[in-house]
């Protein structure tokens, strides 16, 4: 090149005289493969196991000793690509709403889950939780980044940027398929939160059957104290139960690598009443306009559903979060407050004390002679009662019951908070631990326990043979809904305005929805309120308010919608359930609902439930067992004992102790009886079909032996 046409390059800009070329895609379909891996091995050669089996071994394992030495081997669990693509499939769903077929991951797919496998199980260097760069592995719902963006909206789009998807992926194998199958056997059956199988029903049918006879309740919010739990606490309490040290330092690093603060959701701020306008109008303005989703996003909930959740109790709302654990974080809760469950099981041990002049505990302290649900004819405290102790735990509230004096209740509350201090470094505050008795009424999971007297006849039989019927004065323990905090939610809702005397306002989100869909809507949530409230004792009332509210706030809407301009002509027309079709009075030409119903232009209006108090089910009594366990608990049990070897034995040597037959044996002497004699195996059969041989049979019994 002559050096003049050299010197005029080097003064010309550097974008003018490079030669031009088409720019890479900002995200390659594979990460770079760094250079110290060898090459990746084939996936599918990986892909031999089932998962569900794999996990069934591991439940299995886990309940056949569950009280024994830490686990120690969950790398082996841990390395198999089997789980790793499960745990993909169910973050996919959570981050798509579908659920992929395993058939159909592609092979990139695959490849970054090897990648993650190894960086997850790598001690040295640590896994990078809520990496925003150098991503292994990417959600399908993530659109590909090609358009360059300036260094300032980068760095604000990474300080916002929510947890990755390759998080969830790694948590979703800790929790569902390694830790919660190694702690659910150790937990106390008196934990009721964050575990499968149970939850509010089961916590509030455990309350009805087994706190009846208790004066006194020590009420303890300990959300404090498990919101401050520290890592080398949380740490402390999984080495009890588990020794595998990558699984340990997997979750050491979740709990130590700082959080980003646009990561977490902010937290709800007290807004004036200016702010709560302009904050609805807002809502209201985007609710308005129609939203097309994109090809991978989510279908949001339903409105009944969104609904529903807005009537969450405040026990069951707060969920812990611990560094970049995510959903780990409620059964790490649990695995800490598990300490204080065994603990308060051997206070009630030791506090149980029966007395000869009680007719109704004499035996042991978790065993009654009687159902604790069933009234009680006798005083529940004295110095010649029984004394007697029980607790239940949801998440962080605990609810101890304790029968006898008041003192023994704040003995019980000092021991409590003093164990908090001594196992986690902190104490709970003195308004949150109360003491209240049962006659003020207790409130837990937006049901209120108290008690009410009853003075049923008693009749028996006297000395000399007379019967003697007199009155008798018990005590039955109630657990209500609070209808205050129905009406709390519902006002929360914008459903309702008022407190003494709600007024049902008209349901806004509703508006430009049709009449049979928006009846359907509400049917579905009225169903899911009435299956909320099964177990209440004033179920009819509560779900009869929800009802009403519903009925009323729908009738509000409609006589807007349809210019009729009080509810009561939305009742005349479309009677008490509005069930009949409602259409506009200017649109006279429009054809009959009916006629459209049968071309099968319209939807079937459904009639809005419980509109008569008659159709509201009643509460359910149905007796709760004391040593109840979820189902899938008692299957693992029964085929564990199943697979014992001696169990079997001992099976046969009773079946032969006491000469009974096997189905095996019924059913092969069944067939053989059936093949050489053309009969069933009967008794009677056999012997009529001797006596047929035998020629002494008469033509009645002929036809009787042939009909049978």
């Amino acid at each position: 090149m002559p050096p003049r046409a050299a010197a005029l390059r080097r003064l010309l800009p550097t974008h003018l005289h490079q030669p031009a070329t088409r720019p890479a895609p900002r995200r390659p379909l594979l990460p770079p493969q760094p250079a110290d891996e060898g090459p990746l091995p084939d996936p599918y050669a990986l892909l031999v196991h089932d998962p569900i089996d794999l996990l069934s071994s591991l439940w299995r394992r886990a309940f056949a000793h569950p009280l024994a030495s830490p686990f120690p081997n969950l790398s082996g669990y841990a390395s198999r690509l089997d789980l790793w693509l499960l745990s993909y499939q169910r973050a996919c769903a959570h981050a798509t709403g579908t659920f992929p077929p395993r058939h159909a991951v592609p092979l990139p797919t695959l490849h970054c889950l090897l990648r993650l496998r190894a960086a997850a199980l790598r001690r040295h260097p640590a896994f990078p939780w809520g990496a925003s760069t150098h991503l292994l592995l990417r959600s399908p719902a993530d659109p590909p980044s090609t358009v360059p963006i300036s260094r300032r909206k980068l760095e604000a789009r990474f300080a916002d940027a929510p947890p990755p998807f390759q998080d969830r992926v790694v948590q979703e194998l800790l929790l569902l398929l390694l830790l919660e199958p190694v702690f659910e056997p150790r937990f106390s059956p008196k934990s009721h939160a964050f575990r499968p199988g149970r939850g509010p029903h089961s916590a509030i049918r455990s309350v009805r059957s087994r706190f009846a006879a208790y004066l006194w309740f020590v009420s303890a919010d300990l959300t404090a104290v498990v919101d401050g739990l520290s890592p080398e606490t949380i740490l402390s309490c999984v080495q009890k139960a588990v020794s595998d040290r990558k699984v340990l330092s997997l979750l050491k690093s979740a709990l130590n690598t700082p959080v980003r603060p646009g990561s977490v959701p902010p937290l709800e701020k007290d807004l004036d009443g200016l702010a709560k306008k302009r904050l609805k109008r807002k809502v209201l303005r985007k609710s308005r306009k129609k939203k097309v989703l994109n090809e991978n996003e989510p279908k949001p909930d339903p409105y009944w559903l969104r609904l529903f959740f807005g009537f969450a109790p405040e026990q069951a709302c707060h969920v812990p979060n611990y560094g970049h654990c995510g959903i780990i974080s409620p059964l790490l809760a649990n695995v800490c407050l598990n300490e204080l469950d065994w603990w308060m099981e051997e206070k009630i041990n030791e506090y149980f004390c029966p007395s000869k002049h009680d007719s109704i505990w004499k035996e042991a302290g978790d065993e009654g002679c009687h159902n604790p649900a069933w009234p009680e004819f006798v005083p529940s405290a004295g110095k010649e009662k029984t004394r007697k102790m029980d607790f239940l735990r949801f998440g962080s509230h605990v609810l101890i019951g304790i029968r006898g004096p008041r003192e023994d209740a704040v003995e019980i509350r000092r021991q409590l908070m003093e164990f908090c201090e001594r196992t986690f470094g902190l104490r709970s505050e003195n308004s949150m631990v109360e003491i209240e008795h049962i006659t003020r009424g207790i409130e837990f999971l937006d049901h209120v326990i108290t008690r009410r007297v009853i003075y049923p006849t008693l009749r028996y039989t006297a000395s000399g043979g007379n019967i003697v019927s007199e009155k008798g004065v018990g005590t039955l323990l109630s657990v209500t809904a609070s209808l205050q905090r129905c009406i709390r939610h519902f006002r929360k809702l914008e459903l309702v305005k008022g407190d003494r005397d709600p007024e049902p306002l008209p349901c806004s989100p509703m508006l430009y929805s049709g009449q049979a869909h928006t009846n359907s809507q509400m049917n579905k949530f009225l169903e899911t309120m009435a299956d909320w409230y099964r177990y209440a004792d004033n179920r009819k009332k509560i779900v009869g308010f929800c009802a009403y509210v519903i009925r009323s706030s729908l009738a509000k809407l409609y006589a807007a919608r349809y210019r009729l301009k009080s509810r009561a002509k939305v009742y005349k027309i479309a009677s008490r359930d509005l069930s009949r079709p409602l259409r506009e009075s200017t649109r006279n030409d429009a054809p009959e609902y009916s006629d459209l119903l049968r071309m099968g232009l319209v939807d079937v209006i459904e009639g809005v439930q419980f509109a008569r108090m008659s159709s509201i089910p009643s509460c359910d009594y149905t007796p709760f067992p004391r040593n109840w366990v979820p189902h899938h608990e008692l299957l693992l049990q029964e085929y564990i004992k199943l697979q014992d070897p001696k169990f079997f034995f001992e099976l046969h040597k009773t079946i032969k102790r006491q000469e009974i037959n096997s189905p095996q044996d019924d059913v092969s002497k069944m067939v053989w009886y059936y093949k050489v004699h053309g009969v069933y195996d009967d008794n009677r059969s056999l012997m009529k079909a001797k006596e047929l041989r035998n020629g002494e049979v008469v033509n009645g019994d002929k036809q009787l032996l042939l009909h049978t």
